[in-house]
């Protein structure tokens, strides 16, 4: 014998979850805060005399003012980025949050990526050179003789 014991009824809708708190979120939302990124980010002169390319991680905080504070690097790449993304991250600015009455402070993380211009990128030659070859023929007539292929790439 089987008994069903649901507390839904199969005609209710399904179940939202709810959020009471707000959380502050960049003005625009993701697209807004990558256009932001790209107007205000000065590529360090070490950084570019190094070469250095990467990915700074970041983490803050918000309040319910929008005032950003408590910012850390949480894993830099060194050479003046990392200056440059906590500067970045200070310029940010966030609508206030009404949470009614509740002071909040939302911890936010981030990520900046540091890629070099293509007029700063060094060239590298690249030599490709293709080789054929037939294989020797064999005794058994069932089995035919197929070219095989090999290549070298000489990166200088």
């Amino acid at each position: 014998m089987y008994f069903d014991i649901s507390m839904k009824h199969p005609e209710d809708k399904p179940h939202k979850n709810k959020k009471f708190l707000k959380v502050p979120t960049f003005p625009g939302g993701t697209t807004e805060f990558v256009k932001f990124i790209a107007e205000n980010l000065k590529y360090p002169e070490e950084a570019i005399k190094n070469q250095t390319e990467g990915t700074v991680y970041l983490e803050y905080t918000v309040d319910d003012l929008g005032n950003i504070g408590d910012e850390l690097v949480v894993h830099g790449i060194g050479h003046g980025c990392d200056e440059e993304a906590l500067r970045l991250v200070r310029l940010m600015k966030y609508p206030a949050v009404k949470n009614r009455g509740v002071r909040l402070k939302s911890k936010m993380k981030t990520r900046i990526h540091f890629e070099l211009p293509l007029h700063l990128k060094p060239s590298v030659p690249l030599n490709i050179s293709y080789v054929t070859t037939t294989q020797p023929k064999t005794e058994k007539p069932e089995t035919p003789s197929r070219p095989s292929y090999g290549y070298t790439i000489n990166l200088d």
